[in-house]
């Protein structure tokens, strides 16, 4: 099975940088975004438009380019967390955990035995589609495999040492608009209200030796995370870099181009 790299860059302490795609719906985002320094993708099927063909197109090239490619699934349901696995995802964030009792569900549902109840079907994406021992490779993936925690909710702050108490959890981010609505925070200064909160969870899992992310379009927080000790650093989105790249070159001709 193929190794997962960012799991490698995680587990030797290092930084890891990424992006999250939200709608480019082509394959070569793969390989544009590995010519543009990425560790990582995040395909995103909870807001963005992709079904479950198209993520198994785009996880592939991804695979190919030397990345890691990762799925945040819309819910924490069997299939919608086994699937893009199936198809080759080296890791799925969920979002909006908040309990305990959802973090067993879903590793219970993602790991094979006798870790979970994940259905085992060898030659697929996840395997390159390369035939292979069915308890070899149900160990491998379980090895490799990152399953992620996305924390979004007041209550998932609050309990973040009961969520990441479940073996299995390989890593969190943090989503700073979805915890602020949860939090009631309206300031427009979110690195400054959302601070202690942050640094709770980061802590949490410093405590726990689970790395720790955040997925921000400010590079002076990413920047000041990282110092802190967050290593799984997701910058901006795919609608992000095309408005603002086309945004850049138009306005340039405005001022310059008389």
């Amino acid at each position: 099975m193929r190794p997962n790299t960012l799991r490698e860059l995680l587990n030797q302490g290092k930084p890891a940088y990424g992006t999250m795609i939200q709608d480019v719906r082509s394959s070569s985002i793969g390989q544009i975004m590995a010519l543009a320094g990425c560790n990582f993708l995040f395909f995103d099927m909870e807001h963005g438009p992709f079904n479950l063909e198209t993520i198994a197109d785009m996880v592939r090239v991804t695979r190919l380019a030397g990345m890691t490619p990762l799925v945040r699934v819309p819910d924490a349901e069997y299939h919608l967390m086994c699937r893009p696995l199936d198809a080759g995802a080296q890791g799925i964030m969920i979002p909006r955990v908040e309990t305990k009792t959802q973090v067993e569900h879903i590793i219970e549902c993602t790991l094979y035995p006798p870790l979970g109840k994940r259905g085992c079907s060898v030659n697929k994406g996840h395997n390159d589609f390369a035939s292979q021992k069915v308890w070899e490779f149900s160990q491998q993936a379980n090895q490799e495999n990152l399953i992620i925690l996305q924390i979004e909710r007041r209550r998932a702050v609050e309990d973040i040492e009961e969520l990441l108490s479940v073996p299995g959890v390989g890593a969190v981010v943090i989503g700073p608009n979805d915890l602020a609505l949860s939090l009631d925070i309206r300031s427009d200064d979110l690195l400054d209200a959302l601070e202690e909160p942050i640094q709770h969870i980061l802590e949490a899992c410093q405590a726990g030796h689970i790395p720790c992310g955040i997925h921000i379009s400010n590079l002076e927080w990413l920047a000041e995370w990282q110092r802190r000790g967050m290593q799984l650093l997701c910058y901006s989105s795919d609608i992000n870099f095309l408005r603002s790249g086309a945004a850049s070159g138009i306005n340039w001709l405005q001022k310059h181009v008389v």
